[in-house]
């Protein structure tokens, strides 16, 4: 038997959800409508965890600064650290990798004419912490094996949505022939609208922002074609984070998948969070 996709969940990372968790606020009045959104995610994933996580984020320059910017970097380290974002790090558990599986898939999706940088060393940000943060709240440590994949959405020029959604078409392929009958789940993580600076800061679209939802489930392929200006104009600057939302989509199976989870919130900080989980049917 073989390594299968079974269900992706789509997700913000907003680094004030972080603190919020840490600093015991889950409850206050502002916060208590965000949290709720995601506890049938927090039941789901307990009740059938995966046997990893293939988490897609992007890092904030703590992993890699101006000095390197890879496109696509996949951790096949057997674990990472939670960064020091300039305040400490989060208090969180070590995430544990895969180094076998990542390592594989790595070696598929290069064979498939993608560039993938390796990195065998490197902390991991709230991209990547704060996602397992809403899904596992706050255990000893993270119920399963994680491997991050960071995608530079931070610094032009950045990967178009198309060619996020043929490179989870390329994960699919290269999980699917893993020779072990693991149970793999695809995050994709960032978003939703957001602008963190500029005149426009502030900016929240929350229109747009459920059509993308409605667009991601019902018809990914024609929402992949969608150009960077349109996402910049309509969902702010970091808005963009959303193509690594197509990543984890492109990964699902070609059948239409069973939405298990839709949640939307504004605000949380200064962002539109947005979350989804979709199973393979």
């Amino acid at each position: 038997m073989s390594a299968r996709i079974t269900a992706s969940v789509y997700t913000s990372h907003v680094p004030a959800i972080g603190a919020a968790i840490d600093l015991g606020k889950t409850a206050e009045p502002y916060w208590q409508p965000v949290f709720a959104g995601y506890e049938f995610g927090k039941r789901w994933l307990r009740d059938d965890p995966p046997d990893v996580i293939f988490l897609v984020y992007n890092d904030h320059a703590t992993a890699f600064s101006l000095e390197m910017i890879p496109t696509f970097a996949i951790g096949t380290a057997a674990e990472f650290a939670p960064a020091d974002e300039g305040w400490g790090p989060r208090p969180v558990p070590t995430v544990i990798g895969h180094p076998e599986l990542a390592s594989h898939i790595a070696q598929s999706v290069i064979q498939d004419d993608f560039d993938l940088t390796i990195v065998n060393k490197m902390d991991v940000d709230h991209g990547l912490t704060v996602p397992l943060s809403l899904m596992c709240g706050q255990p000893q440590a993270w119920p399963c094996p994680v491997i991050p994949f960071a995608v530079n959405v931070v610094q032009y020029p950045v990967p178009s949505g198309r060619r996020c959604w043929q490179l989870g078409r390329a994960i699919r392929k290269a999980v699917a022939s893993f020779d072990r009958p693991l149970k793999v789940q695809i995050w994709g993580t960032g978003g939703m609208s957001h602008q963190l600076q500029g005149p426009r800061a502030g900016l929240i679209n929350r229109d747009w922002d459920n059509r993308f939802l409605d667009r991601l489930i019902a018809d990914p392929a024609d929402l992949a074609q969608l150009p960077h200006i349109d996402y910049v104009r309509e969902a702010g600057s970091e808005g963009i984070e959303l193509v690594m939302w197509l990543i984890a989509r492109g990964a699902m199976s070609d059948a239409p998948p069973r939405v298990l989870q839709r949640f939307y919130h504004v605000p949380a900080s200064n962002t539109a969070v947005g979350h989804l989980i979709l199973e393979n049917t």
